[in-house]
């Protein structure tokens, strides 16, 4: 390395510096020196070219979800910059690492009305965690490195960085390239709990009668699924989780309750959480969905809390025991302390009361996952995924019909981070370009995107680059022509007064096929489960068009529509 670069080349350096192999974006006149710069270096990174900005975050997101690292993502000024804000919005309250980097007009013609002009910095700040716009080229190192450590310490979440146009020509200082190798990945530098805590957290747990645990997204994010599954096992306490909790346990296990909320919840389901005389939360927000808008645990419910971040602790509830630390350093602490008292085995009946409550749930929806009806029941789609996906395979899905059947019935085997869906924002289009992110993140695992006919309408462009890319993922459509979770919240709360939720039916295979993916249209149920497996075994991109039965017509393991 000279001691000569510019400000693009010090860009691309400390990117390569900091561990990143893959950078999502899409190209801009904003851009052109950043883009040259990536040409002309010696390095290892791969640039995904996306066909939207909003896309290249959300595989970002996805790529950042499955691989522990930050995901990039890069855009230029102007609609560019306005374009990248819905994923990093997502990924900063999901509490996942995401970058985004918008290059901006020159620092020299501010304030003058040139083209695509937008004050960037003002424009993130409500939505990451850190951003800055960098206004001198010599800065560009310290801001990457302070970029990092913002997204990988303590509640990791989304940054933003400003590229003016003018100073990636300027030169920096080769010395200066650099980074911390613990900020390559996340959590970076755990922190533990403050002495006593755990003890204090043993002793409430051990005191009550029907103790739940409910683990939201933090204990995968912070890699935490060994301490805890001994903890649950050890004590024989029931684990229920949110939708972002989903792989704390494998759903297989004997203590995994499954999803509790108004989300994906069913009636069987909540009565762990509404009997409970104790829940402990773990990284969880106790948001208005887990808790079906804080209608359990009631007010009277002992509650326990466990997170990295301590603003979350008391915000909904009124906590016996808080403890602020990382969840694979407070639970490892939680067993030690168990260990000292060797405390554990057949506690609190957990595993028993799991098994009443999965076979009331099941019961149910095996018979209407084996109904010959069409339109198609979305419960058949998920049982035939459960025959067909290999155990390693990664789901994503858009917030809208596949969701809470997916995240009531599938039965994820193992846990770890398998289940992706953007739960904070809930934006629709997210699943579609998502498992291109998940594919480069973990290419070994077969990636499966599902999605309602409204999500595909959003951002089925990106089709193009899933092809260009040659990633073999299988997209699912539930093909029922409206938006069926508002078409289904206008059936329960207006009296079935539908306003402006249809479109017109369009065929999804179709429409794929012109971009080059080998496609289906399913309307008999008994041709799914054949062209499932043909198109899991597919080389290559596939999608399979489901005309499925309206969410307003059916069982949804929906406890409330409204968030």
């Amino acid at each position: 390395m000279t001691n000569k670069m510019n400000g693009a080349e010090a860009m691309v350096k400390m990117l390569e510096a900091q561990g990143v192999q893959h950078i999502f974006g899409l190209c801009g006149d904003t851009t052109l020196p950043f883009y040259d710069a990536m040409y002309k270096l010696d390095h290892k990174m791969t640039h995904v070219l996306t066909r939207d900005e909003r896309c290249a975050t959300y595989m970002a997101d996805a790529y950042s979800r499955v691989t522990g690292r930050p995901g990039v993502c890069e855009g230029p000024s102007g609609g560019g910059a306005t374009y990248i804000l819905p994923g990093l919005i997502e990924a900063s309250e999901s509490s996942y690492a995401v970058l985004g980097i918008t290059t901006d007009i020159s620092v020299g013609s501010y304030g003058k009305y040139p083209l695509t002009e937008v004050d960037q910095e003002a424009l993130m700040r409500p939505l990451t965690k850190w951003n800055t716009v960098i206004k001198r080229a010599d800065h560009i190192p310290r801001m990457v490195r302070k970029a990092f450590r913002a997204m990988t310490t303590g509640r990791s979440g989304a940054a933003h960085l400003g590229l003016p146009y003018d100073i990636q020509y300027d030169a920096v200082d080769a010395s200066d390239i650099w980074a911390d190798q613990q900020l390559t990945s996340y959590p970076a530098y755990p922190q533990a709990p403050a002495p006593g805590a755990a003890e204090a957290a043993v002793d409430a747990i051990l005191s009550a009668k029907k103790p739940l645990i409910v683990c939201g997204g933090g204990v995968v994010i912070a890699g935490a699924m060994e301490e805890l599954d001994r903890l649950a096992s050890r004590l024989d306490i029931p684990v229920a989780t949110s939708i972002s909790g989903q792989g704390s346990l494998a759903e297989t296990h004997t203590n995994c309750v499954g999803v509790v909320g108004s989300n994906g919840g069913t009636d069987e389901t909540w009565e762990a959480m509404a009997n409970a005389d104790l829940v402990v939360f773990m990284g969880a927000r106790a948001g208005s969905t887990t808790t079906s808008r804080w209608e359990a645990p009631s007010t009277k419910t002992r509650v326990v809390h466990f997170d990295n971040d301590p603003m979350v602790i008391g915000a909904n509830y009124e906590v016996e025991v808080g403890v602020v630390g990382d969840l694979k350093l407070s639970l490892a602490q939680v067993n030690a302390v168990l260990d000292k008292r060797d405390q554990g085995a057949d506690t609190f009946g957990g595993a028993a009361a799991v098994a009443d409550i999965k076979k009331r749930k099941f019961e149910i929806f095996n018979k209407l996952a084996q109904s010959g009806e069409a339109p198609i029941r979305p419960e058949r789609v998920i049982d035939a995924m459960m025959k067909v996906l290999p155990v390693d395979a990664t789901v994503i899905s858009d917030p809208g019909t596949s969701c809470p059947y997916f995240s009531a019935y599938y039965q994820l085997p193992q846990s770890g981070r398998y289940f992706i869906t953007n739960r904070a924002h809930g934006a629709l289009g997210y699943s579609l370009s998502a498992a291109l992110g998940a594919w480069y993140g973990r290419p070994s695992s077969k990636v499966v995107a599902m999605m309602g006919d409204g999500s595909f309408g959003f951002t089925c462009g990106e089709l193009e680059t899933v092809c260009r890319s040659r990633a073999p993922i299988t997209y699912i459509v539930f093909s029922n022509s409206s938006y069926g979770w508002i078409k289904a919240s206008q059936y329960a709360d207006t009296d079935a007064r539908y306003y402006n939720v249809d479109f017109n039916r369009t065929d999804q295979a179709a429409v794929a096929a012109a971009y080059g993916v080998k496609s289906w249209r399913v309307e008999n149920p008994d041709d799914l489960e054949r062209v499932l497996k043909e198109a899991i075994e597919h080389d290559g991109p596939t999608l399979i068009d489901v005309v499925t039965q309206p969410l307003e017509e059916s069982n949804a393991p929906v406890r409330r529509w409204m968030g």
